[in-house]
């Protein structure tokens, strides 16, 4: 297929905000999202939700969910980040145009006081470095850019672009929210960063977290020794046992983290935690992996005590024929624009994953090409802003006329 005369005047309106976009990009890294920064995830998401408002959408805000408090790094009474979902009003009203949610996020992993702080162009000119500039400030950069030209071309679209402020921890703060948008449209687009070859990735793995904490009884080493009970022995044993769960060659993937034990040396302990992340293809897994865990915990009131705490909040993200066809005409798109678009599996997790297990058809790696996420080497490949905007535009405008 060919591209459509509208769909030159897309590529070219696209091509002519290069510099522009570049610009966007250096002004989104050098707000330091990470670490829960609010200033910063305000000013990024007034200034986003501003450009979409231009365009027609209707802003609405929702407060975030709370988190469970086991989970590694929750702080006590912590204010969870609201998210907003930009609806835009279809101009004919009776058309049954498809409507298609876009989904980013405007946090990274980045520490907002550290020095890795703003976009560095590299001296070639192609790359450039900078804390999120592909996962994922250039993605969301894009996507406002591709919406932007498709009202200056006069294309007409349904969409909803829906921002939350969690993702990198977990979405806990607004799965509720995402899931019931997805079931109110019928495409996903999720604006992470292309797999390192510029992939598109068509399956994922699920995952979820978890807590063992064990209890025993304190004693004084030296004097009651043998009238303590250690909670840190008991641990260590749970933790041989689920040194033994992984099964990778069928996608079972069990890894702990954080540890926390006694406070001193010379005091048999009465408490330890340790944290955990669990990988799995499907649901089957997921449930094998699940019982597993929840073996361990003890029940009575005798000591030592073993609880497991679990929470497998992103299902997998199997092949569908409706994903696949969605992604089929992504790869379409990619190859009209002389791009190239293979698909491939990861391990890695997203919003995606919560769109698809709503019911929502999600392709989730049209962001811009890139490396060294959650590093201080991130990088981006530049010449993707205008590649991967292209490709997003004429995609929407393509999903809009057909369906």
């Amino acid at each position: 297929m060919k591209l459509s005369e509208t769909e030159k005047k897309i590529v070219d309106a696209v091509a002519s905000r290069a510099d522009a976009l570049l610009e966007d990009l250096k002004l989104h890294v050098g707000l330091p999202t990470g670490g829960g920064n609010k200033a910063a995830l305000d000013e990024t998401r007034e200034r986003f939700t501003t450009r979409l408002e231009a365009l027609g959408a209707r802003t609405d805000e929702y407060p975030g969910d709370p988190k469970p408090g086991w989970l590694h790094g929750v702080a006590p009474g912590a204010e969870a980040p609201p998210t907003v979902v930009c609806r835009r009003v279809r101009l004919n009203v009776d058309s049954d145009m498809p409507r298609v949610l876009i989904a980013g996020h405007l946090d990274t992993v980045h520490d907002p006081r550290g020095d890795f702080r703003e976009l560095s162009i590299n001296p070639d000119g192609k790359t450039a470095v900078g804390p999120g500039c592909v996962d994922m400030k250039g993605g969301l950069v894009i996507a406002v850019a591709a919406l932007e030209v498709l009202e200056e071309v006069g294309v007409d679209s349904s969409w909803s672009f829906f921002l939350n402020s969690d993702e990198e921890t977990g979405t806990y703060h607004s799965t509720a929210r995402l899931t019931a948008e997805s079931q109110k449209h019928e495409f996903g687009i999720a604006l992470e960063p292309a797999l390192p070859g510029g992939e598109l990735a068509i399956e994922r793995m699920g995952a979820g977290q978890f807590m063992v904490e064990t209890r025993g009884r304190s004693a004084h080493v030296g004097r009651a020794f043998t009238d303590g009970i250690s909670a840190v022995t008991k641990l260590a044993e749970c933790l041989v046992k689920i040194g033994e769960m992984p099964d990778p060659e069928r996608g079972l993937i069990l890894n702990v983290g954080p540890l926390q034990g006694g406070p001193v040396v010379n005091a048999v302990p009465d408490l330890a935690r340790a944290w955990g992340n669990v990988r799995f293809p499907s649901q089957k897994e997921s449930d094998e992996i699940a019982a597993m865990l929840d073996a361990l915990a003890t029940e009575g009131d005798g000591l030592p005590s073993v609880r497991v705490e679990r929470s497998f909040n992103r299902p997998a993200k199997p092949l569908t024929p409706e994903t696949e066809a969605l992604g089929l005409r992504a790869r379409s798109v990619a190859e009209d624009l002389g791009q190239s678009l293979p698909f491939k599996s990861t391990g890695g997790v997203c919003d995606g994953n919560i769109m698809q297990a709503a019911g929502l058809p999600t392709i989730d790696t049209l962001g811009v090409r890139g490396g060294g996420l959650h590093t201080p080497d991130e990088w981006i490949e530049l010449p993707s802003l205008v590649e991967r905007c292209q490709l997003l535009a004429v995609l929407l405008h393509r999903l809009s006329a057909g369906g």
